[in-house]
């Protein structure tokens, strides 16, 4: 969901943001309030628990909505965010768009006792485990274990973390190249549906391991995603599409 907030000097508190979000009762709501620049637009995101400090679909959607739906005519546009710089995000060849995020790196670590059981994975199917820089990321041996997984959600949320992801390489006949999924119950999303911020880390992890700058990922959740990413630096580019499904303004005053 995206909140654009009309020629606002400042911020609403955020009590009043996290009241938006859990009322939109999706992953993730983007604020978007306008800059000096039709370029450029402060952006933060809201779970309905939480402030994130990055998050990929919902900076996909507010690119989406300013040029969609609020016809702006810039083909790059910049984002301000409090906790991770600034973003860009610019026009695909093929239209959608192409969103430009730091790269991130996980340390490998043992998987802390319990993290396992609450995945619902056989131990003799982990190939790995990492953290960083907000989540628990398993790897597996093979896609299906990653399709296949019944997680408990209280358990999980139980672990100090953002969240806890699985990937493993997708399947030999697959479009894609890697395959994930995500959650994130401490923050009230059971399963996120795709999780941009996520394949800030993977890209790199996937990139080393299969001597690759461009790959193909598919987050496995029930609703589905396909990002299409690429290495350049220390920088990931996460190109994907929205569709707009119903747009409405809100009724109460943010103050």
């Amino acid at each position: 969901a995206v909140c654009v907030l009309e020629a606002r000097p400042d911020w609403p508190p955020e009590a009043w943001m996290l009241q938006v979000a859990a009322e939109m009762n999706l992953s993730e709501t983007a604020f978007l309030r306008p800059g000096t620049d039709p370029s450029d637009w402060g952006l933060r995101w809201f779970t309905p628990a939480a402030e994130v400090e990055l998050c990929g679909h919902a900076t996909l959607a507010a690119a989406h909505v300013l040029w969609r739906e609020r016809g702006c005519t810039v083909d790059v546009l910049h984002f301000q965010t409090v906790h991770s710089g600034t973003l860009s995000c610019r026009r695909g060849e093929a239209g959608g768009v192409v969103m430009d995020f730091p790269a991130q790196h996980a340390a490998p670590e043992e998987a802390p006792a319990g993290l396992l059981d609450a995945l619902g994975v056989d131990p003799a199917r982990v190939r790995g485990a990492s953290f960083g820089p907000y989540d628990w990321i398993v790897e597996l041996d093979g896609a299906a274990a990653v399709r296949d997984l019944t997680p408990d959600f209280n358990a999980l949320a139980r672990f100090d973390c953002r969240g806890v992801a699985v990937t493993a390489r997708a399947e030999d006949d697959a479009e894609a190249d890697i395959v994930s999924r995500f959650f994130a119950p401490r923050h009230r999303i059971a399963e996120d549906p795709v999780t941009g911020s996520l394949h800030c880390v993977l890209m790199p992890l996937w990139a080393e391991r299969l001597g690759r700058d461009t790959l193909v990922a598919e987050q496995a959740s029930a609703r589905g995603g396909v990002l299409r990413l690429s290495m350049h630096g220390d920088r990931v580019h996460l190109a994907g599409d929205a569709v707009t499904v119903l747009s409405g303004n809100l009724a109460a005053a943010s103050d």
